[in-house]
């Protein structure tokens, strides 16, 4: 295959023309960009933001961006000729590259692995492909132009079910055949799979509708009818299709034609009766490309009238956006933000701009969209990771074509091609789901979303109600502008919030398995007044382990340093790291005891003992794996708000700005395991975690009550939950990161070390930290250090952590260094297996 793909185009003739150069991002993580020669013919139709197909190495064939078009050509290499050119249109925009530049450079990464994680599947084409016919491509039937070389390639394929790149070359003879294969692409004649193939399909219907002369000349519709007497099953389509189609109203309608399925899914009509039809050319049967969001032609609701607090913090919004790019709606559970998001964007869309509005989890999508769509119709866009890969195309696509002018989605949305964007709302900014974690790039969007806005002269509205310590610091400092709303909207008040002191519980034998009896009692009251019940426990699957009564064996994960959580629907026990899972065991392996227990509870196991002591109840839960389906999100939420389900058990997916009007009771099960966790930034998670999900109660005019059980009902934190002080935690909070040097003061970098040998690994993190240490001083590096879960994926973990203050440091020259130090570590033959990983601003 190398000698087919290694040619060089003929001799071009002399005519004065500028040799150009394209410098290409590759999917691929490569530290620099490589740089291909554009052939003289392709000169106009090469522009940066297009995408491009070149050889890279010996035989990949790879889709990339351009990034860059110069006259210069390389030094280092003789550069290749780009195969071919992809778009006719960029589809990445000039702000865009900026963006994936500075994410590449912030986050310590390659602008390759941004563009692998910014584009969507179908977008990225690779190779080692093979070619074979369509599916539905009929060389009898389908009249297309074909040339000769084009006709050779059918034939072969007809003989054989597929042909590789090679044997392509092989059959035409030719060095440059890349272009046959685009073409019959193009008349949709072959598919082309494993990769060089743009996976990104339209979606296709197949219609129906008369043939034309039917319709144009006069007296033939009645005479089919009189030909149709004796087939009335064919007379019933013929009728059927006219009912739904009426020609004799409007002939130009019978252009539009009828879905196939709506004939062949009537129960009263034959399937074979309209393919009968169909062959005796009464119909005609054609494929339409619709869009996988089809317009949406209803009128659209105004929306909802402000009350006077709503309508001064917009006011006071547009008003600070005269001085400030950024600004923070602190506003508490229940006030109302949301509206205040509405206007502020219907505002944005009149003056001619974009909106992106971020949500840092798709349980949220679910519900808003749906108010957003009433207000704003097919302008609105969604993307999110729940989407198929050519729905993602689409609105990729839908955003360049300036279709979709506002924009719903999670964290991935920051990449969209936007041109004219003019407004990010970034809701819930808070929240640790902002983070990528793994793999490459570990950004975070809402910071990425800031820089976004810069780029393109953008605003950004943050909003939550219960802040991150550095956005609310920002606002004291003077850098961003801070909006309050201190009351909710209507005539809902804030819940009550109450203490259930577990100990006291046990000891008064009056804890029914994980539930206290007050907690019992609420819920079935609730229940008797058709109220509705949200139950909070930060925990998924029925146990977070089992253990032997006998010798206290605990079955561990084979890969990753943690025990298995058991799983009672599927009978398994399972890895949440890594995803290993194995059958529950009758007995013990270690001693053949048959006494193995559940220990702690989950959320499954949460729902499976309620609906035993609520048996009339109708009990659902919201975790990661009641929610792997599409719409599984869409069927739970839409299930509760209509009253279907009484009680809804859920994980941190029910604390995230869900607005549900009949919850008069919210339950937090468990509330220690949030608070005694070991991370700087424990006490403010938690204090955004109760009152988020006491925020769900009592939204609409209903009291609400909210009740936490747990052992320690002095903890400090809980008086400023149940005072909804906000500015004590983040005083106390800002007062402790000052003195032991925590962000917003510090700038903290994580290096991670992995090796599948624990002692290469501990070694190597070692030699890393001592090299870190000499470039930036003993100060600012801590560490090695084995993070309390060590092994995850058969790699053993170390450590370091990099402080850097946040005044008066060259960021850009220690992140170099830090680089270098990696690069100088794995350049050692002792280590040169070692995976290291710079996580930038971890959370």
């Amino acid at each position: 295959m190398s000698e087919l793909l290694n040619f060089n185009y003929p001799p071009e003739p002399a005519v004065d023309r500028v040799t150009l150069f394209a410098d290409v991002i590759l999917p691929l993580p490569l530290p620099k960009l490589y740089t291909y020669r554009i052939p003289f013919e392709m000169n106009d139709d090469v522009s940066v933001g297009v995408r491009v197909i070149v050889q890279f190495g010996a035989k990949k064939v790879l889709s990339c961006i351009v990034a860059e078009i110069h006259e210069n050509a390389p030094a280092e290499y003789q550069a290749k000729y780009i195969l071919d050119v992809l778009d006719d249109k960029p589809i990445v925009t000039a702000p865009q590259l900026k963006l994936f530049r500075w994410i590449a450079d912030y986050y310590m990464c390659t602008i390759g692995e941004v563009i692998n994680a910014a584009l969507p599947s179908a977008l990225k084409l690779s190779s080692e492909s093979r070619i074979q016919l369509h599916p539905h491509f009929n060389p009898e039937e389908d009249e297309i132009p074909l040339a000769p070389q084009e006709e050779r390639i059918l034939f072969a394929l007809q003989q054989n079910k597929a042909l590789t790149f090679t044997e392509v070359g092989h059959l035409l003879q030719l060095k440059s055949y890349h272009k046959f294969i685009k073409s019959l692409i193009q008349k949709e004649a072959i598919i082309i799979f494993e990769q060089v193939s743009d996976k990104f399909s339209p979606k296709v219907v197949k219609k129906v509708r008369l043939s034309e002369h039917f319709v144009q000349e006069e007296g033939m519709l009645e005479e089919l009818f009189s030909q149709l007497t004796a087939k009335p099953k064919q007379l019933d389509v013929l009728l059927n299709y006219l009912q739904k189609v009426p020609v004799h109203q409007d002939i130009h309608l019978n252009y539009l034609g009828l879905d196939k399925s709506i004939l062949t899914k009537n129960p009263h009509i034959s399937a074979s009766a309209v393919d009968s039809l169909i062959k005796k050319g009464v119909l005609e049967q054609f494929d339409q490309i619709i869009s996988r969001f089809p317009v949406d032609h209803s009128p659209k609701l105004m929306p909802k009238a402000l009350s006077e607090h709503q309508e001064q913090a917009k006011d006071e919004i547009l008003g600070l956006f005269k001085e400030k790019d950024t600004v923070l709606l602190h506003g508490v559970t229940g006030s109302g933000k949301t509206e205040v998001y509405i206007d502020l964007i219907k505002h944005a869309l009149e003056g001619g701009g974009q909106v992106l509005y971020l949500l840092p989890e798709i349980a949220l999508t679910a519900q808003i969209v749906t108010r957003l769509i009433k207000v704003f119709g097919d302008k609105l866009g969604i993307y999110h990771s729940k989407f198929s890969d050519n729905e993602r195309a689409e609105v990729w696509q839908g955003v360049v074509s300036g279709r979709f002018q506002v924009v719903v989605g999670v964290r991935s949305a920051v990449f969209l091609p936007f041109h004219s964007l003019s407004l990010i709302v970034v809701d819930e900014e808070h929240e640790a789901s902002y983070k990528q974690y793994d793999p490459a790039p570990r950004y975070n969007a809402r910071e990425t979303a800031l820089m976004m806005a810069q780029f393109q002269g953008a605003k950004t509205l943050l909003g939550s109600a219960t802040p991150s310590i550095e956005s609310y610091y920002n606002c004291k400092t003077g850098r961003w502008g801070l909006v309050t709303m201190s009351k909710r909207f209507g005539e809902a008040q804030l819940p009550e919030i109450e203490l259930i002191n577990v100990r006291d519980e046990q000891h008064r034998k009056n804890m029914h398995s994980h539930f206290s009896g007050k907690l019992l009692n609420a819920i079935e009251e609730r229940l008797q007044r058709q109220e509705q019940v949200i139950l909070f426990q930060n925990r998924r699957g029925y146990a977070p382990f089992i253990s032997c009564d006998e010798c206290s064996w605990i079955p561990k994960c084979r890969h990753c340093a943690v025990s298995l959580s058991y799983h009672k629907y599927n009978n398994e026990l399972r890895c949440h790291y890594c995803g290993y899972h194995e059958r529950m065991p009758h007995d013990c392996p270690a001693c053949g005891a048959t006494t193995l227990k559940s220990m702690g509870f989950g959320t499954e196991k949460v729902e499976d003992e309620l609906k035993l002591m609520l048996p009339n109840a109708e009990i659902q839960r919201m975790d990661l794996d009641t929610t792997k389906k599409k719409n599984s999100y869409q069927q739970i939420i839409a299930d509760f708000e209509s009253g279907k389900t009484n009680v809804l058990i859920g994980t941190q997916m029910v604390t995230k700005g869900l607005d549900f009007e009949n919850v008069s009771l919210v339950g937090i099960l468990n509330a220690d395991t949030i608070i005694n966790f070991p991370d700087f930034r424990a006490h403010e998670r938690a204090y955004q975690l109760f009152v988020q999900v006491s925020g769900r109660a009592g939204r609409k005019g209903k009291s609400g009550t909210v009740l936490i059980q747990t052992r320690d009902p002095l903890q400090p934190i809980f008086r400023k939950v149940h005072s909804n002080d906000y500015l004590s935690l983040y005083e106390h909070e800002i007062e402790e990161r000052m003195r032991f040097g925590y962000p917003p003061f510090m700038r903290m970098i994580k290096v991670v070390v992995k090796h599948e040998d624990e002692k290469t690994s501990e070694n190597s993190a070692i030699v890393l930290a001592k090299d870190l240490t000499d470039r930036l001083g003993r100060q600012h590096v801590l560490g090695p250090e084995v993070p309390y879960i060590f092994k995850i994926r058969n790699q053993f973990l170390n450590e370091i952590h990099i402080k850097l203050p946040r005044e008066n440091t060259n960021l850009r020259g220690a992140k170099k260094q830090i680089a270098e130090a990696i690069r100088d570590l794995q350049l050692l033959p002792d280590f040169k297996g070692v995976r290291v990983v710079a996580d930038v601003d971890p959370v």
